[in-house]
């Protein structure tokens, strides 16, 4: 079996990857647990010195958006911009000396959501980050886009399993938790997400990790919603009580806090001509029911 790099692979989306593709492909983890932390690079000498994984999955990243905005008046000294953009870009040097390719996990929250083009994003579009996380995800897309390697940027958003992961569950499980222990939950009706079934993002890996060419990416569901109607469709699905939930906005829930979007609906044609079907958010309940 092919052998892959997983930096990060030990997470929520990482493990799942790595459990969906485990009869083609072994994913050596490169984590703080095995030696490897992106910020330093001479912890990267595994990949330097290494002659048998020609891909390096980089999945590690600050992804908590409210903790990236603080870290944003640290600049170039905040973690969110030393894990974010500099590990990225020593993770791109090692790859780039020992001749392996890159495949880059980034996010929807590289585009502003305020000019969405109908049918959403495509890979073609213009990023314009609204918030820290989103800026310093962009900055590490060009660190590997300018690196002069192959490489594949592929852009995810909203990723949920088909299983709860431990204490870190994804924004389904967090949401079905509360509706079925009866904890009202505010869904925000002026954001809207394009939520990913995490086995439809393996796979689609599963076809980028054959093939040699460059580029960008969207892995995403076939289903843009709002977050409330998310919670409308969850409560439906699994029987639980929609009396629940109740509206609100991005402006009440997120008061002080990082902005966020209002449409970052991203098209996935281009993935889909590879004959990767992405599920709607509808049809990937089902697959968690």
């Amino acid at each position: 079996m092919k052998k892959i790099f997983g930096i990060g692979v030990s997470g929520l989306v990482g493990s799942r990857i790595a459990e969906v593709l485990k009869d083609e492909y072994v994913f050596d983890n490169l984590s703080l647990d095995t030696g490897v932390n992106i910020t330093d690079p001479s912890t990267l000498d595994v990949i330097r010195n290494d002659t048998e994984h020609p891909i390096v999955l980089h999945l590690a990243a600050k992804a908590d958006v409210e903790g990236c905005e603080k870290d944003k008046a640290l600049g170039n000294d905040g973690d969110a911009y030393k894990i974010n953009v500099m590990g990225t870009q020593n993770v791109v040097d090692a790859c780039k000396a020992a001749n392996k390719r890159i495949i880059y996990i980034s996010t929807d929250f590289v585009f502003g959501g305020e000019d969405t083009p109908e049918g959403g994003y495509t890979e073609e579009a213009t990023p314009h980050p609204l918030n820290w996380y989103g800026e310093t995800k962009f900055q590490g897309e060009e660190a590997v886009r300018n690196a002069g390697i192959p490489f594949q940027i592929v852009r995810i958003a909203y990723p949920y399993r088909k299983d709860a992961f431990g204490p870190k569950n994804d924004f389904v499980h967090a949401m079905l938790g509360r509706l079925k222990i009866g904890q009202p939950l505010a869904g925000v009706t002026d954001h809207i997400m394009t939520p990913t079934y995490l086995d439809d993002i393996a796979l689609a890996l599963g076809k980028l990790f054959a093939r040699e060419d460059s580029g960008v990416y969207h892995v995403v569901g076939s289903q843009s919603l709002s977050p409330y109607d998310a919670a409308l469709l969850i409560a439906e699905k699994f029987g639980v009580d929609k009396a629940l939930i109740s509206k609100t906005t991005r402006a009440e829930f997120f008061k002080d806090k990082a902005a966020r979007p209002f449409n970052l609906s991203l098209n996935n044609a281009k993935i889909k001509q590879l004959g990767v079907t992405m599920k709607s958010f509808e049809e990937g309940l089902k697959e968690v029911i």
